[in-house]
């Protein structure tokens, strides 16, 4: 690696760069329960927190609120977007490709509503789609006896939401895939339905959507069990 070439999260996870890409890798303990749409952890940057009754335990660089699941992991997948300048032809920056949830109970987790988010390094949440107001990405887990891999965007019901939970009436430039075979991209372990990855993919185009991975201060992932939306 060229000297100057830092990894986007430097100095809060541990990284490494292969085929292009690098992936952010946080362990996560959970025991708290988020049963509302609230984006409480926009400005919270303690130690810990208490949410509800139970007490949050931050990880480097992420925080969760799964209470359906008490362990799982978040990796951010990067790829480098070029971006040259008359002065620079090389110059560019590493681009958040995804955000991966993994070691999912799909059984505990079944039916439940699974959300990303972004937050930078100000506190401030993220727009993760074309439009401004696109702060989270969700999906629907699925609500059967023996679930399947997928990456039917419409099947998961992925969609927009505010940062408070509203449903945002845009086109979707992101994709997501539910993995429950071959092993996980985390730590290698074997995929099943009590051990699947779903991954958000920002934007595959890299088009619409192109977040400079030096920008993002905490990755959050939540589910909630609102059937309404």
């Amino acid at each position: 690696m060229q000297q100057g070439l830092q990894s986007p999260l430097s100095g809060r996870v541990s990284s490494g760069f292969g085929g292009g890409k690098s992936r952010h890798k946080n362990k996560i303990i959970i025991g708290a329960a988020l049963a509302g749409v609230v984006p409480f952890l926009v400005s919270t940057f303690a130690a810990s927190v208490t949410v509800g009754n139970g007490a949050l335990e931050f990880g480097q660089g992420s925080q969760q609120a799964i209470a359906c699941d008490p362990t799982v992991f978040a990796a951010i997948g990067e790829e480098w977007h070029s971006a040259p300048t008359d002065a620079d032809a090389s110059a560019g920056y590493f681009r958040v490709r995804g955000v991966t949830v993994s070691n999912l109970d799909l059984t505990s987790c079944r039916g439940k509503k699974l959300r990303i988010r972004l937050i930078s390094t100000v506190g401030a949440e993220l727009p993760i789609g074309p439009t401004a107001d696109a702060h989270v990405m969700q999906i629907s887990l699925p609500n059967v006896d023996a679930p399947v891999g997928t990456s039917d965007a419409s099947a998961l019901a992925l969609t927009y939401l505010t940062g408070d939970g509203t449903v945002v009436s845009s086109p979707m430039a992101g994709a997501v895939s539910l993995n429950l075979s071959g092993t996980s991209i985390y730590d290698g372990s074997d995929l099943s339905a009590t051990n699947a990855d779903v991954t958000f993919y920002l934007d595959p185009s890299a088009t619409t959507v192109n977040l400079d991975g030096q920008s993002i201060g905490r990755t959050t992932v939540e589910t909630v069990n609102n059937p309404t939306r």
